[in-house]
């Protein structure tokens, strides 16, 4: 029921999990807000929201910005190769000018003619100089073209990048604003769960706006969509009396727990070692329970459909850390656990 360290998926924050331990160790109620109320778990799930939509808005800026200063660096690399390609054209001219020069480029073009040993030559060759000169004009002011246009958009790449920096400097300010809110809502929230634990009276269901949904819902899904795993099924360890008897998901408090698939809600318990807990009875006989809670969103006797927000995640119960503790179970009792990553791979779900 306990986590252990977790194997992958995003690792929560130490100063969380140290904080939890030390309010374990010395039978303390971690820190809470001044103020509270039933629409804390609301809260706690808007502020999750918002905290997941800030961190989006900044990563894709961070990636724009990426993009950007790759622009700017071949940018770079084309106006370096331009000017180095008119510099060269620059050189080809004035060598040009001077085999003029030493030929009789300087001599009036009648004398040329009166002392050339073949006039015809003289001014065939004098023709194909003057194309040559005319080429050369029109690629030097071409490659000036080019340049120029290079520099141009060189300024407005670098004042793009400018702006999307800034940008992410807002959004980044925004993100650590709402972390710091939901962090706070969240330990008030695991007050109110503690509380009512420890009085062995469950709160009523909290019903939380269910997120948005573009697509339909697979029949079976993950209890939790962004996670780490830790303790495993049938894992021994000083923890646990004998094995663990689930799936242990390290998330932070308030972190909204889902239906993994249709069914309906068997029992909503605040008492014992798995704290706050939900059982869930699914087509087939199966069971599955979801433990450690902070806070239910749903009463005895509902329906659930998959992905559905039911809880919300805590650490309530014989538990040192924030983490959802989940099992498939053949009945709605402790003892008849079956493997939930086994479980749930068999309806497509691997985790």
């Amino acid at each position: 029921m306990s986590p252990s360290p977790p194997s992958r998926h995003r690792r929560p924050h130490p100063l969380l999990s140290v904080s939890v331990l030390l309010c374990a160790l010395l039978g303390l109620t971690p820190p809470a807000a001044a103020s509270e109320g039933p629409s804390t778990s609301a809260d706690v799930a808007r502020l999750y929201e918002e905290a997941s939509a800030a961190t989006a808005r900044y990563e894709e800026g961070r990636r724009a910005a990426g993009l950007q200063r790759a622009k700017i660096r071949r940018l770079d690399r084309l106006l370096a190769d331009e000017r180095h390609d008119v510099a060269v054209l620059h050189g080809d001219l004035g060598r040009m000018a001077s085999a003029q020069y030493r030929t009789g480029g300087g001599l009036p073009y009648t004398a040329q003619l009166l002392l050339a040993d073949s006039p015809d030559d003289l001014m065939r060759g004098k023709q194909a100089l003057s194309q040559a000169d005319l080429a050369v004009n029109s690629a030097v002011a071409k490659t000036q073209r080019a340049a120029a246009s290079l520099a141009v958009a060189k300024r407005r790449a670098d004042r793009a990048k400018r702006s999307l920096d800034r940008r992410n400097v807002r959004l980044a300010r925004l993100k650590r604003g709402i972390e710091a809110k939901l962090e706070s809502a969240r330990w008030t929230l695991q007050g109110e769960a503690d509380r009512s634990v420890t009085a062995g009276k469950c709160r009523g269901a909290v019903r939380l706006e269910q997120p948005p949904t573009t697509r339909p819902t697979r029949a079976w899904v993950t209890p939790v969509e962004t996670y780490e795993l830790s303790a495993g099924f049938d894992r021994a360890g000083e923890r646990w009396a004998r094995r663990h008897t689930g799936q242990d998901f390290a998330v932070g408090i308030g972190t909204p727990v889902r239906a993994v698939g249709a069914g309906r809600v068997e029992n909503v318990s605040c008492g014992g070692g798995f704290g706050i807990e939900i059982v869930v009875r699914h087509k087939g006989g199966y069971f599955t329970q979801y433990a450690h809670l902070a806070a239910v969103g749903v009463d005895q006797g509902d329906r659930v459909r998959p992905g559905q927000w039911i809880g919300q995640t805590g650490t309530t119960g014989n538990s040192t850390g924030p983490h959802l503790h989940f099992e498939t179970r053949l009945t709605p009792y402790l003892g008849s656990g079956v493997d939930p990553r086994a479980w749930l791979a068999e309806r497509g779900v691997r985790i």
